[in-house]
């Protein structure tokens, strides 16, 4: 990919104000201007960000409608009711049902978990859902990441005399469901402050707010919080604010004493002798978790989550981790096929947005497909393929682009829709597919800006290798946890050299495993390069070049540095 390098440099006074909160908190400058870039000005704000503390989170009561959610099932448990927790079928509706059915597990017995199945009933509550709560004399739903949109479904429970609780974080429209309390942040009389929480951690302040009303101390709510971290990271929102709070402690408590059931997923993975991080749950916990709910039946994960024996759960994890191996075989073919179709298209480098329909493809995998197809041409991608007699797709974007809004603006022509800014679900008619791909192209072009269709590396600050000290990456470290709103710093360093010794690696030769010097200091840098083995002929030439990069922590040898470079280029070039 070619990417465009974006560095701007600072204003006078955010370097003054980088210098004086850098000697205040005894770390580098350079530091202190990534601080100052995250509106972080004060020594106060500094040591919030670097140990938030989980008495920062906000009251739960805060919510609208909390004290009727809590007195709800308050009542519920009192008149011994049969309870139903139920969610979406990705990470963040299985962590946010496990939360809420472990924690009141612990209290009350009468109650259930209920994951709809992705083929037969969709995104969403289901009339199917209702009817088998109807059968089981389920009196109350608590339903997680899901439900904001379900009119027509909770009125049908209704007249079935279910009450619904809805814990959702997606962008409600203006008629909200008849529920007996809805908990979102995002509907238009919001009372709370933070409306960034995932669904899982709407589950949490639900939960807060029920134990401070019947007296149970909130260390009883901590063990929970590596299901807040996991759902945080999987789910891409925003890593500060509450929700720094939630994933901060939530890695503590990954890494210190996960719950049985995380416990098998990260020694399956081969995760489990090393510290756990954002990018360890995106990458290797959170797809296995996934791929129950796109292969099989989210209602499998729920089950590992909950498991309290570990062997159990260990037999869980290796099957949930060859449903897997099976989602990475499905994603592989099916991401060739819509390439290949991509680039037949005519026009298409003339495109703003990609929307492509197979009927033939497997649903549970076109969220990824759709992924895949933004990060390689960098554009907001629909992929769609049918299931019944309805087209049914998701929808990914490019940084800072809205993608809810550019299908919000074809709502007549769907069925349904969901989502929030880079994420989305959505049904239609067969034969809307193609004005749908009309009108979707249409707003695209006319809202997006030119550099949100380019690959672009926004690089945070241009250093050398001397600044790269065992405290600068200690420092470093405590900016963790890392993910939108707070991404890992990324540096550029300019005419660097290969040291001698740098070479292709790789199953099929396409990494470099690097070892780099440049002209400021003495410093032997290592790093690697992902997928660049294009650029070795040009290294080994010993002309100076420039890198861009992350700061990384060897995994292999602990408290090593290693930069993970993300792009090269020859020195000099634009």
């Amino acid at each position: 990919m070619n990417y465009k390098w974006k560095l701007e440099p600072p204003t006078p006074e955010k370097l003054e104000a980088a210098e004086r909160l850098s000697k205040e908190l005894n770390i580098s400058p350079i530091l202190g201007r990534l601080l100052i870039e995250r509106n972080i000005t004060t020594v106060a704000d500094a040591k919030k960000f670097f140990r938030p503390s989980l008495t920062e989170l906000y009251d739960p009561f805060m919510f609208t409608d909390m004290d009727k959610a809590v007195e709800r099932l308050n009542k519920a448990l009192g008149r011994k009711e049969r309870i139903m927790v139920y969610g979406d079928y990705d990470v963040d509706g299985c962590t946010a049902v496990a939360l809420v059915y472990k924690f009141l597990q612990q209290y009350y017995s009468n109650i259930d978990y209920y994951i709809p199945d992705r083929y037969e009933e969709g995104y969403g509550v289901s009339v199917k859902g209702i009817d088998y709560a109807y059968e089981s004399g389920v009196k109350l739903i608590i339903v997680l990441d899901c439900g904001i949109k379900a009119v027509d479904e909770i009125a049908y429970a209704k007249e079935k005399g279910i009450d619904f609780i809805i814990c959702d974080h997606h962008v409600p429209d203006e008629i909200l469901p008849p529920a007996v309390a809805i908990l979102n942040a995002k509907r238009f009389d919001s009372t709370y402050p933070y409306p960034h929480l995932s669904g899982c951690g709407v589950g949490f302040k639900f939960m807060q707010a029920f134990a401070q009303s019947n007296g149970i101390e909130f260390s009883q709510l901590i063990p929970l919080l590596d299901l807040c971290a996991v759902s945080i990271a999987s789910d891409i929102v925003p890593i500060m604010g509450e929700n720094r709070i939630l994933a901060y402690h939530g890695l503590r408590q990954l890494n210190a004493n996960p719950s049985i059931g995380l416990k098998a997923i990260i020694d399956v993975c081969g995760l489990s002798e090393r510290e756990l991080t954002i990018s360890d749950i995106i990458f290797k916990i959170g797809p296995r978790i996934n791929a129950s709910g796109r292969i099989q039946n989210g209602k499998e994960a729920v089950a590992l989550l909950v498991e309290k024996d570990y062997q159990t759960a260990h037999e869980m994890a290796e099957q949930i981790n060859r449903y897997n191996d099976m989602r990475k075989d499905l994603d592989k073919s099916m991401t060739e096929e819509a390439n290949s179709i991509v680039e037949k298209l005519d026009k298409q480098s003339e495109q703003r947005s990609i929307v492509i329909y197979n009927e033939e493809w497997h649903k549970g995998v076109i969220g990824i497909v759709a992924s895949r197809l933004t990060e390689i041409y960098y554009r907001p991608s629909v992929v769609l393929t049918r299931t019944d007699n309805l087209a049914t797709g998701s929808a990914r974007s490019v940084s800072g682009f809205d993608v809810y809004k550019a299908i919000e603006s074809c709502r007549d022509l769907l069925e349904n829709f969901g989502g929030h800014t880079y994420a989305a679900g959505l049904s239609m008619k067969v034969e809307n597919v193609p004005e749908f791909h009309r009108r979707f192209e249409a707003y695209v072009e006319t809202h997006i800006l030119p550099e949100q269709t380019s690959a672009i590396l926004n690089i945070d600050a241009q250093i050398d290798f001397k600044d790269i000290t065992h405290k600068f990456h200690h420092d470093l470290k405590k900016f963790n946890p890392f993910g939108p709103d707070n991404t890992k710093p990324l540096f550029c360093t300019q005419h660097v050299y290969d040291y001698g010794t740098s070479k292709v690696v790789g199953r099929e030769q396409e990494h470099i495993k690097l070892e780099l010097v440049d002209n400021k200091s003495n410093n032997v840098m290592n790093g690697i390069a992902f997928g660049q083995s294009s650029q070795a002929r040009y290294i080994k030439t010993k002309r100076s070049f420039d890198i861009c990069y992350t700061i990384e922590e060897n995994t292999h040898k602990r408290g090593e540095v290693q930069l993970q470079i993300e792009d090269i280029r020859p020195s000099g070039k634009e």
